[in-house]
């Protein structure tokens, strides 16, 4: 499959998700399922051997990772988010939800730590993650995934990947039962990172 084809398959398969399909669910099918995959999360071996975890503040058309975050903290795991700069991305430490709280909004009315704050940087820290809980757009049951178009995970994944060439990492995508596509809808480029399991309710 040529670049080109894939990429527009890619569009207009971003386009259709977030235009129809996500946005026709209803509050509560979403906060149902939100609440299913926070159990599925909890119960999985990959979550309770990972001490140190990045999870994704989330939006309203995703799975809602907010009572997951509290989990988190009472169980003392290390909780990285994202925090965004241009075309790069970070994984940054929160400590707890008071942390959170009072974490500035951006723009688009998310949660955000500030990136120039000092805060620990998964990339430095000497330790890196060792369980990434990633949104998107669409996946496929092969380890696709669509995100949002610019490849900030991605990209940051090979950073990650080269930092700790040694280290096991495990990516699991949260994803409503919506947003699950048949393989051949969603092509995926040689610089796609494939995950590694999805959780759906």
């Amino acid at each position: 499959m040529t670049a080109n084809i894939g990429n527009s398959l890619k569009i207009a398969l971003r386009n259709r998700m977030k235009n129809e399909v996500l946005k026709s669910m209803t509050v509560e099918s979403r906060a149902q399922q939100s609440e299913a995959i926070k159990e599925k999360v909890l119960q999985s071996t990959d979550f309770r051997h990972a001490q140190r975890i990045s999870v994704y503040l989330s939006t309203s058309t995703e799975v809602d990772t907010l009572e997951l975050l509290k989990e988190m903290f009472r169980l003392d795991k290390h909780v990285y988010v994202p925090t965004y700069s241009g075309n790069n991305m970070e994984m940054v430490r929160i400590k707890n939800m008071d942390d959170y709280d009072n974490l500035p909004l951006t723009k688009w009315n998310i949660k955000q730590p500030d990136f120039k704050e000092p805060r620990e940087n998964a990339l430095t820290n000497g330790h890196g993650i060792d369980l990434f809980l990633m949104p998107g757009v669409a996946f496929s049951l092969a380890g696709g995934r669509l995100g949002h178009g610019m490849g900030y995970y991605d990209k940051y994944l090979k950073r990650h990947f080269n930092t700790y060439p040694q280290k096991k990492v495990t990516l699991i995508a949260l994803a409503f039962r919506e947003q699950i596509v048949a393989e051949d809808e969603l092509p995926l480029d040689a610089h796609d990172v494939k995950i590694h399991r999805i959780i759906t309710a």
